[in-house]
């Protein structure tokens, strides 16, 4: 409190004092008792208001003790469980949690981790993937500002992420892991990895790459095949030695016949191997009798052009050529969807013959388009440009509805480039991306696409958008969320095929150690994307005939169901809508690889590197006692006192104003029992 708030308090005092003797002390018949009474009550209730319009602030200090963190990530994938180890884990993590000297020293917390990372409610040993990674990055970003000595149960073996031993090296506390398994070397021949692509074309044929690795210190030999049923497609004889214990196998298989063809790939197992799930492996291709094929015709060179070819043809499914516009006047009739990078005058013979041919075509725009030629040669949109440039972003239309869009964080990439004006588009259409200028939307399209007649189209005004796949890179590591996006439009643009009422689109396999997801959009009678609808998907097994019914779930413009619970097999699927009489059917297989099984050992070297980066120390689980009194011992973590101050201003005091109420009661009552009021 301020010397200028005591002198304040003082001054009222003596007000309050003067005021109170002069109501009651000066020229009053009260006697001296009541003199006393009246005034101190009258003293209190003055002094009280006084103060309170003064409101001085009063500090509290509070001391609390805070213990360090001890958070517990737990491996809970199926690994833990082919190395024997889950009783183990459960054992462990009771202890930790009955060590009374344990919590007493610090606070506990119980992470599991499998794909995901999340906080521990129970352990089923049953993740498909194991993304350790992930689950160091999680931690260190919880308990960034905080002393946090981290447990990490765990075998070591990553399937997922990136590799956790350079992730931990900015981890900022020390990390103890528990080492699940032993560091035995057992001998065995694996199937390391297995590359094909997902689909090839009729009467070709495709690669596929093999890599053969051998764990032990004799020479060994096995055979390798590619079966396809009981055929056999390719044999070759291989021979490891200690030193020579990889090998890789590339060759090619014919696409003879359209349709789905699943494979197994073996290296035939030794006698003595402990683990044999490790040496087949299964992969499937689809055998398609044409690709989709797209023309890009510009008269400039600019990155967006290399970004769409890149983007378009990471589904192999489609082939991207790249011409001018006199190079592809005579080859239009190859392909399925042209697209006119920033037209220009020289595109007018071009545009001629599209018209004739009735292709579909997807047109971008910049700061090269000639505005001018391109109001006059179509009637779909137009642009009144000036010499000016603007940035512009694209906002989302969530309830776009031609075809089903992941949201990607559309807002957040960087500005594109175009020339000032608004764009109008003269014919229906739907916009799915918005033009957003210094955070205003602008109710101008960026991204929008026409339908007429069975006749589709799509406009893009903006330059740059090779940006954009470069920094969908940089935020998710992979070029897939922003390649979906692209391939989706493309697929919409290249086909002519009716829009039906309930649209459902699906993988013709799936690896069953991935999502498994199957999404759908139901369109009311309008053709309005219906979001209230209710939506059910059975699902039987082929072989078995066992039934299941799922739901699908809203998500912004189409719904989406993941039946990952469902095990390897062929499954055919409908769905179905609640209240109406539409439905789709359809086909897909899921494959069985279970990566988890394919580990002998955990990883002790990586995970020793992890605790010595860390100034961790590595444990077994065998060694579990001397941890927890290590930990027990170690006076690096140290409970904290912490003093928390609290200004509190008189205003908050409800007692004060009890005070002036009560003060004021009992003198009223006293003068009306004494018949002064």
């Amino acid at each position: 409190m301020s010397s200028q708030t005591i002198l304040f308090i003082i001054i009222a005092g003596i007000v309050s004092l003067i005021l109170a003797i002069f109501m009651y002390g000066y020229q009053t018949k009260f006697s001296n008792k009541f003199k006393w009474i009246y005034g101190t009550l009258r003293f209190a209730t003055i002094f009280s208001i006084l103060v309170l319009l003064i409101n001085p602030k009063f500090t509290s200090e509070s001391y609390t003790i805070q213990k360090p963190n001890l958070p517990v990530l737990i491996d809970n994938s199926a690994s833990v469980n082919e190395l024997n180890q889950s009783e183990n884990v459960l054992n462990f993590v009771a202890s930790l949690k009955s060590n009374e000297a344990l919590n007493d020293k610090f606070d506990l917390s119980f992470y599991s981790f499998g794909s995901d990372f999340r906080q521990n409610d129970s352990l089923s040993f049953s993740e498909k993937n194991t993304n350790i990674s992930k689950a160091l990055s999680a931690t260190n970003e919880l308990f960034k500002n905080e002393t946090a000595p981290t447990i990490l149960i765990t075998d070591g073996n990553q399937t997922l992420g990136n590799d956790y031993e350079f992730s931990s090296s900015t981890f900022k506390n020390p990390i103890y892991p528990v080492i699940l398994g032993d560091s035995t070397k057992h001998i065995d021949l694996k199937i390391e990895q297995l590359n094909s692509n997902r689909y090839a074309f009729l009467k070709n044929k495709f690669p596929v790459e093999a890599i053969l690795v051998y764990s032990g210190t004799e020479t060994v030999s096995s055979q390798f095949v590619i079966k396809q049923g009981n055929t056999i497609l390719y044999k070759e004889n291989v021979s490891f030695t200690e030193k020579e214990n990889t090998k890789i196998r590339s060759f090619t298989l014919p696409a003879s016949s359209v349709g789905f063809h699943k494979y197994t790939a073996q290296i035939i197992p030794l006698e003595i191997e402990k683990n044999k799930t490790n040496n087949s492996k299964q992969f499937a291709v689809e055998v398609i009798d044409q690709a989709t094929k797209v023309l890009i015709v510009s008269e400039i060179t600019h990155p967006d052009l290399g970004m769409l070819k890149k983007s378009i043809e990471s589904n192999e499914q489609r082939k991207v050529e790249i011409k001018k516009p006199s190079e592809a006047l005579s080859m239009l009739n190859g392909f399925q969807l042209i697209i006119l990078y920033q037209p220009s005058r020289k595109f007018s013979t071009l545009y001629s013959e599209i018209k004739n041919l009735e292709k579909n075509t997807f047109t971008f725009t910049g700061l090269e388009t000639d505005w001018n030629f391109l109001n006059a040669i179509q009637s779909n949109f137009r642009k009144e440009v000036t010499n000016q440039t603007e940035d512009v972003i694209g906002i989302l239309n969530a309830n776009y509805g031609s075809f089903a869009i992941d949201v990607i964080g559309f807002s957040n990439y960087r500005p594109l480039k175009t020339l000032f004006g608004e764009l109008e588009l003269l014919v229906p259409n739907e916009f799915i991306l918005e033009q957003s200028i210094d955070g205003y939307t602008t109710e101008s399209a960026l991204f929008a696409t026409t339908e007429i007649n069975g006749k589709r189209n799509a406009i893009f005004d903006g330059e740059d958008i090779w940006r954009w796949r470069a920094q969908s890179y940089l935020e998710n590591n992979s070029f897939e969320e922003f390649d979906n996006f692209i391939g989706k439009t493309i697929q919409y643009l290249a086909s002519n095929k009716r829009r039906s009422r309930l649209e459902v689109s699906n993988e013709t396999f799936y690896y069953n150690n991935k999502s498994i997801k199957i999404s759908a959009q139901y369109f009311d009678k309008n053709f309005v994307f219906d979001s209230r609808a209710s939506l059910l998907i059975s699902v039987t097994n082929t072989e078995t005939k066992i039934k299941e019914t799922f739901p699908l779930l809203l998500k912004s413009n189409f719904y989406e169901v993941d039946l990952n619970n469902l095990e390897a097999g062929n499954f055919s699927y409908k769905v179905s809508v609640n209240d109406d009489t539409v439905s789709r059917s359809g086909n897909f297989t899921i494959l069985n690889f279970n990566v988890e099984q394919q580990f002998l050992n955990a990883d002790v070297t990586k995970l020793s590197w992890v605790a010595t980066n860390t100034k961790g120390k590595a444990y077994f689980i065998s060694e579990q006692e001397n941890l927890i009194s290590n930990l027990i011992k170690d006076d690096t973590f140290q409970k904290i006192q912490k003093s928390e101050q609290k200004i509190v201003p008189l205003i908050d005091w409800k007692y004060l104003l009890g005070l002036i109420v009560l003060s004021l009661s009992i003198e009223w009552f006293l003068r009306k029992y004494n018949g002064l009021v």
